[in-house]
């Protein structure tokens, strides 16, 4: 298994905001997908692609809401 270099950030939440930055990425990204699935008249791609977006962007909402509760925390 390769592991990637150790971050030299080293802010507790660099993880969470780097997976969050990710997450929003793929949503955009399958956004083009789904464009072109489309275009070519394949539904069943297309749908999927929206199944994935669908999962990032509940994922990108969950960690939205983790990093501001920590960051309230850590001001509070």
């Amino acid at each position: 298994m390769v592991r990637e270099p150790i971050s030299p950030v080293k802010d507790k939440n660099y993880d969470l905001i780097h997976a969050l930055q990710l997450s929003l990425e793929h949503i955009w990204r399958m956004e083009t997908y789904i464009v072109d699935a489309e275009e070519r008249g394949d539904t069943e791609l297309a749908t999927w692609f929206r199944a994935l977006q669908e999962n990032s962007r509940e994922a990108g909402e969950q960690g939205k809401r983790m990093l501001a509760t920590r960051l309230q925390q850590e001001n509070g």
